[in-house]
Protein backbone atom coordinates (compact mmCIF):
# COMPACT_ATOMS: atom_id res chain seq x y z
CA UNK A 1 0.00 0.00 0.00
CA UNK A 2 2.52 2.15 0.69
CA UNK A 3 4.53 1.71 -2.27
CA UNK A 4 1.25 2.20 -4.23
CA UNK A 5 0.75 5.75 -2.89
CA UNK A 6 4.76 6.67 -3.40
CA UNK A 7 4.34 5.20 -7.12
CA UNK A 8 0.98 7.98 -7.12
CA UNK A 9 2.91 10.87 -5.88
CA UNK A 10 5.95 10.56 -8.02
CA UNK A 11 3.37 10.27 -10.97
CA UNK A 12 1.35 13.21 -9.82
CA UNK A 13 4.78 15.28 -9.72
CA UNK A 14 6.39 13.55 -13.01
CA UNK A 15 3.46 13.90 -14.73
CA UNK A 16 3.76 17.47 -16.01
CA UNK A 17 7.25 17.70 -17.13
CA UNK A 18 6.68 14.38 -19.17
CA UNK A 19 3.42 16.32 -20.87
CA UNK A 20 5.65 19.29 -21.19
CA UNK A 21 8.31 17.48 -23.09
CA UNK A 22 5.77 15.87 -25.53
CA UNK A 23 4.37 18.88 -26.09
CA UNK A 24 7.88 20.86 -26.39
CA UNK A 25 9.00 17.55 -28.64
CA UNK A 26 5.77 17.81 -31.12
CA UNK A 27 6.54 21.57 -31.95
CA UNK A 28 10.08 21.27 -32.53
CA UNK A 29 9.10 18.04 -34.95
CA UNK A 30 6.78 20.39 -36.49
CA UNK A 31 9.10 22.56 -36.94
CA UNK A 32 11.42 20.65 -38.56
CA UNK A 33 9.90 18.24 -40.37
CA UNK A 34 6.09 20.27 -41.25
CA UNK A 35 5.23 21.88 -44.23
CA UNK A 36 6.33 25.35 -43.22
CA UNK A 37 9.38 23.50 -41.45
CA UNK A 38 13.35 23.40 -41.75
CA UNK A 39 13.41 20.69 -44.36
CA UNK A 40 10.59 22.45 -46.60
CA UNK A 41 12.43 25.58 -46.53
CA UNK A 42 15.69 23.83 -47.57
CA UNK A 43 13.64 21.70 -50.15
CA UNK A 44 12.19 25.24 -51.48
CA UNK A 45 15.35 26.98 -51.63
CA UNK A 46 16.83 24.33 -53.89
CA UNK A 47 13.78 24.60 -56.05
CA UNK A 48 14.07 28.11 -56.23
CA UNK A 49 17.77 28.02 -57.23
CA UNK A 50 17.08 25.40 -60.03
CA UNK A 51 13.91 27.83 -61.33
CA UNK A 52 16.62 30.89 -61.66
CA UNK A 53 19.14 28.70 -63.26
CA UNK A 54 16.19 27.55 -66.21
CA UNK A 55 14.61 31.20 -66.25
CA UNK A 56 18.33 32.39 -66.56
CA UNK A 57 19.36 30.14 -69.46
CA UNK A 58 15.44 30.65 -71.26
CA UNK A 59 16.30 34.52 -71.16
CA UNK A 60 19.68 33.94 -72.84
CA UNK A 61 18.13 31.97 -75.04
CA UNK A 62 15.35 34.41 -75.54
CA UNK A 63 18.05 37.01 -76.28
CA UNK A 64 19.76 34.90 -79.29
CA UNK A 65 16.59 34.86 -81.19
CA UNK A 66 15.59 38.32 -80.36
CA UNK A 67 19.09 39.19 -82.10
CA UNK A 68 18.19 36.76 -84.81
CA UNK A 69 15.12 38.02 -85.46
CA UNK A 70 16.08 41.85 -85.33
CA UNK A 71 19.06 40.78 -87.77
CA UNK A 72 15.88 40.03 -89.86
CA UNK A 73 14.33 42.93 -89.95
CA UNK A 74 14.00 45.07 -93.19
CA UNK A 75 15.61 47.93 -91.49
CA UNK A 76 18.89 46.59 -90.64
CA UNK A 77 18.92 43.73 -93.96
CA UNK A 78 20.42 44.65 -97.28
CA UNK A 79 17.51 43.13 -99.98
CA UNK A 80 20.73 42.75 -102.40
CA UNK A 81 22.43 40.65 -100.15
CA UNK A 82 19.26 38.32 -99.01
CA UNK A 83 18.76 37.69 -103.14
CA UNK A 84 22.43 37.02 -103.54
CA UNK A 85 21.95 33.78 -100.56
CA UNK A 86 18.16 32.89 -101.57
CA UNK A 87 20.09 32.65 -105.44
CA UNK A 88 22.51 30.80 -103.57
CA UNK A 89 20.56 28.79 -101.48
CA UNK A 90 18.00 27.65 -104.14
CA UNK A 91 20.66 26.87 -107.20
CA UNK A 92 18.07 29.17 -109.14
CA UNK A 93 19.01 32.82 -111.74
CA UNK A 94 17.42 35.09 -113.28
CA UNK A 95 17.40 34.81 -117.16
CA UNK A 96 20.05 37.74 -117.84
CA UNK A 97 22.18 36.58 -115.29
CA UNK A 98 25.90 35.79 -116.37
CA UNK A 99 26.73 32.87 -115.38
CA UNK A 100 30.86 31.10 -114.26
CA UNK A 101 30.38 28.04 -113.85
CA UNK A 102 33.53 26.72 -111.87
CA UNK A 103 35.15 22.95 -112.00
CA UNK A 104 34.50 21.15 -108.57
CA UNK A 105 37.16 20.11 -106.56
CA UNK A 106 37.73 16.37 -106.71
CA UNK A 107 36.73 14.36 -104.18
CA UNK A 108 39.00 13.21 -101.49
CA UNK A 109 38.19 9.27 -102.51
CA UNK A 110 38.78 10.15 -105.68
CA UNK A 111 41.99 11.51 -104.73
CA UNK A 112 43.10 8.65 -102.63
CA UNK A 113 42.51 6.15 -105.34
CA UNK A 114 44.34 8.02 -108.12
CA UNK A 115 47.40 8.00 -105.75
CA UNK A 116 49.94 5.02 -106.36
CA UNK A 117 50.11 2.73 -103.25
CA UNK A 118 53.22 2.09 -101.66
CA UNK A 119 54.24 -1.30 -100.78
Amino acid sequence: MKLALEIKKRLRLAAPPIIGACVFGYFVYHAVEGDRGIMAWLRLSHELAASQMILADASLERQMLQHRVDLLSSSSLDPDLLDERARAMLNVAEPDDRLVILPKAAAPSAVSAARPQDN
